[in-house]
């Protein structure tokens, strides 16, 4: 009896405390639509990529000051023209702290909450589409607009058929007024697959930018970007079989204006040929665009923000690409939808959208 007594008070007092905390919940969609012209690329391939992405999530928000929260839901992605309801999808479980100075996440996180920093030379666009989650931890501290952080992607299990690979990375910014110095890595382990019919060498692929720039967007009205910064970028690279590090490196800059809702957002990259090994294992081992296997490489975004807010982000990009002694075409469409009922959310930077100024 006082086992079973014992037994009661506590699954009562477990109960009591679970319906204490509060109930969230998120929503996320995201349609995109992506047309690439590069017929006669020796880089690129010429692809349409379209589809809409939905991610509900719901979880529990722990403690009076709610920064502890426990979320689990799915990412869902439905291609155009397909004829199944689902064509991918993602599960997204993790625990996540989110305080004055730090951030932490554990588990199965979206991409978008920790790695939407990265250049497109370790990141290209089609990552958050295709792949919209990390699965390991993200830490991060911040304050006064400096962060550093660190993080583990464990992105592929060893099977017969799939490679291991895991990501390990870092970032960080420093500000001094209009000044600040940035910086982004990672390093990719891709081994081989379980009991492999043929002999794949073990890879090891580093990246690192180092960036000093300028940033006067907050400093001049009507601008919501003005800045720009020019970086040094360095690949480690190493077949083991072979046992030979490539070292590609070179000078990449990036220029970023926006007005009223109108944008500009030019990167340049000269140097070395960059993803020596993209002939062996294609996007399984280079997650970066792979026009920077270019020696010199110009990209110039202009796009247009229709709608900018915490809730609700509807953009058009046009993208012209100067590389092989051609240029390449791109359009662009993005809408985004979040929804939530989180009251800790932390505040977004807002930027003035077409909408709210023209009209």
């Amino acid at each position: 009896m006082k086992s079973y007594s014992f037994l009661m008070v506590l699954l009562w007092g477990i109960g009591a405390s679970v319906c204490a905390q509060e109930v969230v919940w998120k929503t996320d969609v995201r349609s995109f639509f992506d047309n690439t012209e590069f017929a006669g690329s020796r880089v690129q391939m010429p692809q349409t990529m379209a589809g809409v992405r939905l991610a509900p999530e719901v979880g529990l928000s722990l403690g009076a000051d709610g920064k502890h929260r426990m979320m689990a839901g799915i990412d869902v992605l439905h291609e155009y023209g397909s004829q199944q309801a689902i064509d991918f999808y993602d599960p997204v479980i993790y625990y996540e702290y989110e305080g004055r100075l730090f951030r932490f996440y554990a588990g199965a996180i979206p991409r978008r909450l920790t790695l939407d920093r990265y250049p497109r030379m370790f990141f290209q666009d089609s990552i958050l589409n295709y792949r919209p989650t990390i699965n390991g931890i993200f830490w991060e501290y911040s304050v006064n607009g400096h962060y550093a952080n660190v993080w583990l992607d464990w992105a592929s299990r060893q099977t017969p058929l799939r490679h291991e690979s895991f990501f390990m990375g870092w970032s960080g910014r420093y500000n001094q007024g209009i000044l600040y110095a940035q910086h982004f890595g990672y390093m990719f382990h891709f081994a081989g697959k379980m009991n492999p019919e043929v002999y794949e060498a073990l890879h090891d692929n580093g990246l690192l930018l180092t960036s000093v720039g300028i940033d006067l967007g907050s400093r001049v009205a009507g601008f919501g970007k003005l800045e720009a910064n020019l970086g040094w970028a360095v690949a480690l690279e190493r077949d083991r079989e072979l046992d030979v590090w490539q070292r590609p490196q070179g000078i990449l800059s990036e220029t970023k204006i926006e007005y009223k809702g109108l944008g500009l957002f030019n990167t340049y990259y000269k140097g070395g040929r960059q993803q020596v090994y993209y002939g062996d294992h294609g996007n399984a081992l280079y997650w970066g665009d792979p026009v920077y296997r270019s020696g010199e490489y110009d990209r110039v975004d202009l796009y247009i923000n229709f709608i900018q807010t915490a809730a609700v982000k509807l953009r058009f990009v046009y993208s012209l690409h100067f590389t092989e002694q051609q240029i390449y075409h791109e359009q662009a469409f993005y809408a985004t939808f979040d929804l939530d009922n989180l009251r800790h959310k932390k505040d977004e930077k807002k930027y003035p959208s077409l909408w709210d100024t023209w009209f």
